[in-house]
């Protein structure tokens, strides 16, 4: 199964997106739209494993603690790895300096277990669409500058969730496999 670590976002930051890729998906067709129902804040793609894997990445998780929740305040956009050639339409988030150190915790317990460490550096962000071409990317980019500074709203959190991602020709569908507070659960 294919499994990654994630904290969801709020309704209100969900439809305050919504309103935005309403404003620019018909400006650039070589775009391919997230669904925000499924959007989140990844903090570790984990990728295929077995069931008898997960257990044992459920136990590390479980263990995962910080001394207070995240904050996260979503605004701005951009594109990876730049705007002339992208290939990620992204939301930026600010957040607590926890919330890096929370995936840098996680990185190390499935490194335990032998899951390779993610080789770029943590920068937590929604994304929006994914590039199948560049057509329409002039619009988009000309959209994106009329819309001047983004604000999507905030969030505050203490959990994050192991999920299983299923592909399939309309995109992934996510099932949340497990909840994990991480608010005082020191080991």
């Amino acid at each position: 199964m294919r499994v990654f670590v994630a904290i969801d976002i709020a309704e209100d930051v969900r439809e305050a997106i919504r309103t935005l890729i309403g404003k620019l998906e018909k400006t650039c067709r070589g775009a391919r739209w997230v669904r925000v129902e499924g959007m989140h804040v990844t903090l570790k793609f984990i990728g295929e494993t077995s069931a008898e894997r997960v257990e044992r990445i459920q136990s590390e998780l479980a263990a995962a603690h910080s001394a207070a929740p995240v904050e996260m305040s979503f605004r701005g956009v951009g594109f990876f790895p730049n705007d002339r050639h992208p290939r990620v339409f992204w939301v930026g988030i600010e957040s607590t300096p926890n919330l890096a150190e929370l995936a840098a915790e996680i990185e190390r317990r499935m490194e335990t277990l032998g899951i390779q460490r993610e080789q770029r550096p943590f920068r937590p962000h929604l994304t929006l669409a994914r590039f199948k071409s560049e057509e329409g990317l002039p619009q988009l980019r000309e959209a994106v500058q009329k819309l001047g500074a983004s604000e999507f709203g905030s969030a505050r959190t203490g959990e994050f969730h192991l999920y299983q991602s299923r592909l399939n020709p309309k995109g992934a569908v996510y099932m949340r496999l497990a909840t994990f507070p991480f608010v005082g659960s020191a080991p």
